[in-house]
């Protein structure tokens, strides 16, 4: 069985600075995509300050609208909530989702984390386990969110399940990354993709090289990750041009998967 992934940071769906809306961008990108499953972070699913309409914002709220691009099952995780609303992460999926938790990750109040967990059952396969994190800006928070995310899946989450762990994991330094293989036996999909031509010019940097995702004007960051167990990597990619940097700070990482 063949499934594409995608995690994809869609910054609340607008510009920080005039607030425009950018999530029929974002809505378009999905649909060229073409993911089976889709791993959201920074989903506003509530803003009252927005008027429907108004600098064309939809009317509907932000998930519901994501989903018309041809997700009949979703699931959302508030992770912050404020006076005039409330973000979190986000699941999309063509199919069945028959459970879903979200946990408060936070390591200190002024940044609300969560991770997102949820089941999905496609027809013939084995249930296959989704958690969408988004991780904290200090160092100390993000080996903190890592070690519980993975004491919840060994704790959680039968070793043989097939799993997708994916995400914005702020991992610049690469320390959450050494700390999730070294514990829960994953791979992160960008190990089979193609390298970017500063790990081609300087191959010793770093053993695995994580695609580059962030600012999506100029991708320099690696802080966008899909962890697998249980699945086969077939492709890895990052989408480049200038579409991509009107639709998030962000660019989606997509992955090509295989189950047995």
């Amino acid at each position: 069985m063949k499934l594409r992934a995608v995690t994809y940071n869609i910054c609340k769906g607008a510009t920080g600075i005039a607030g425009r809306s950018r999530v029929h961008d974002v809505r378009l990108a999905l649909h060229q995509i073409d993911a089976d499953l889709v791993f959201l972070q920074e989903v506003q699913d509530r803003n009252d300050r927005r008027q429907p309409g108004r600098l064309q914002r939809p009317a509907a709220p932000q998930l519901d609208y994501l989903a018309t691009s041809g997700y009949s099952h979703h699931a959302y995780g508030i992770n912050s909530i404020y006076a005039h609303g409330h973000h979190g992460n986000a699941i999309l999926s063509r199919y069945p989702i028959t459970s879903y938790a979200n946990h408060d990750i936070s390591d200190h109040v002024l940044e609300r984390r969560g991770m997102l967990h949820a089941v999905v059952e496609p027809a013939g396969v084995a249930a296959i386990h989704l958690i969408c994190v988004h991780f904290g800006l200090v160092k100390g928070s993000r080996l903190r969110q890592a070690r519980f995310v993975s004491d919840f899946v060994e704790q959680e989450i039968p070793h043989g399940s097939p799993l997708i762990l994916a995400g914005d994991f702020n991992d610049w330094q690469r320390r959450v990354d050494l700390e999730l293989r070294r514990r829960l036996d994953v791979k992160e999909v960008s190990d089979v993709g193609e390298p970017g031509w500063i790990d081609r010019l300087m191959p010793w940097r770093q053993r695995h090289p994580a695609a580059r995702t962030f600012p999506s004007i100029a991708p320099w960051l690696q802080l966008d990750r899909i962890y697998v167990r249980g699945l086969d990597v077939r492709y890895s990619h990052v989408p480049r041009g200038p579409s991509w940097t009107r639709r998030s700070d962000h660019v989606p990482l997509i992955a090509d998967l295989e189950l047995g």
